[in-house]
């Protein structure tokens, strides 16, 4: 079924993202499952393209694009690459970026944002807290005035499973600095790799997108200038809630992208692929799983494609947005668990990008608000 949200300049978009795929990340896909890590100067290249600055304002660096729809054709095309890619670039871009572009102040922009935009800075979000999961308004990382005037804030606590983590050169990062306001009571934060106190654990060993890089962030005593306070005191949390339907869709395209790619690479795994004589997609049980796969996706990317355009236009709901995150994990991880299956024995080698795929996405159904988060969402707003 054709899609209609992309014009001819998005496809053009769309085909130097490929060409940056088939150029700079095939070639080193090995080298980034073997070491664990995007290399830096993919990072650097990628920014130098202007993939990283596309939603920011020119004068700080990035292209000034107000359409959603670029930002979703770079993930879709990442995704076909591998999840670990989309997520990691993802959010650096799409995700901690826009908070400096919203919440900065001129200075703040200015420092830190035209650095963003070429790849020499890597960005991370610490939010999840080893004890909290998806309880955002329950984190425990604290942020105290220092007593002696200055207005610094003294920041102490932890952050786990922080993609980009490790490599992080700037962090948003939330810390309670009202302990009796509740959710009204966080605050945001951009801490600078290196600052004394700041340090990273080392990256964490997952059971998938292992190119990701993944850790845990410890603050002991961290004394961070006045003017690393994001956004207004005590507004963190409201912005960590503006912000993440824009995260959750993100989510939502790259794995229907995802799991479109692996499919269509699967099809054609059962044209070539025989059995007693004949292809094993004749066999009517294969042709109706493949049916029932092809038709799940492309009704999903529909109604992922109607969110793509509302968020365009400044509409898309939290609830829509959650709607769309879990039925995309949802989607993915069932798709690609066919896909596993109907490549038998060989679905279940690291040397196929199937396998590899079936393993990266199972994480999709837990982060960035876990399925049943998004469904407690859509749940409550229906009056339950």
């Amino acid at each position: 079924m054709p899609r209609n949200i992309y014009s001819e300049e998005h496809e053009d978009f769309r085909g130097s993202c490929r060409e940056f795929v088939e150029r700079t990340l095939i070639p080193r896909g090995e080298e980034m499952l073997r070491d664990k890590v995007i290399p830096r100067d993919i990072w650097r290249e990628a920014g130098r393209q202007g993939f990283f600055g596309l939603c920011l304002p020119e004068e700080y660096g990035g292209a000034g694009i107000d359409d959603y729809r670029f930002q979703a054709v770079f993930a879709e095309e990442m995704a076909k690459f591998t999840a670990a890619v989309a997520s990691c670039f993802g959010i650096h871009s799409d995700i901690t970026a826009p908070y400096l572009g919203h919440l900065g102040t001129e200075e703040q922009k200015r420092r830190w944002l035209p650095d963003v935009a070429v790849g020499e800075k890597i960005m991370a979000i610490g939010m999840t807290e080893p004890s909290g999961g998806s309880d955002l308004a329950a984190l425990k990382t604290t942020a105290v005035q220092a007593d002696d005037g200055t207005g610094d804030w003294i920041i102490n606590g932890s952050k786990t499973f922080i993609t980009n983590g490790h490599q992080c050169d700037l962090a948003v990062v939330a810390a309670r600095t009202n302990q009796n306001k509740g959710a009204r009571g966080i605050s945001l934060f951009v801490l600078e790799a290196g600052t004394p106190g700041f340090t990273k654990g080392n990256k964490l060993d997952k059971v998938g997108q292992v190119e990701s890089d993944t850790a845990e962030l410890f603050f002991d005593q961290v004394r961070v200038p006045a003017d690393h306070l994001l956004g207004e005191e005590g507004a963190g949390f409201i912005a960590m809630m503006q912000h993440l339907p824009q995260e959750r869709i993100g989510n939502a395209i790259a794995n229907i992208a995802n799991a479109k790619q692996i499919l269509g690479e699967t099809i054609h795994y059962c044209q070539e692929r025989k059995a007693f004589g004949q292809p094993i997609g004749s066999f009517q049980h294969n042709k109706f799983k493949i049916a029932e796969m092809v038709t799940a996706v492309e009704v999903a990317e529909a109604y992922i494609d109607d969110c793509v355009a509302a968020h365009a236009d400044g509409k898309l709901t939290p609830v829509d947005a959650a709607k769309a995150k879990w039925w995309a994990a949802q989607v993915q991880c069932d798709v690609l668990d066919e896909c596993v299956q109907l490549h038998g024995g060989y679905g279940y080698m690291n040397e196929y990008r199937v396998a590899r795929a079936w393993r990266d996405a199972r994480v999709h159904k837990i982060w960035a608000g876990s399925n049943e988060i998004m469904k407690e969402i859509i749940g409550r707003d229906l009056g339950l």
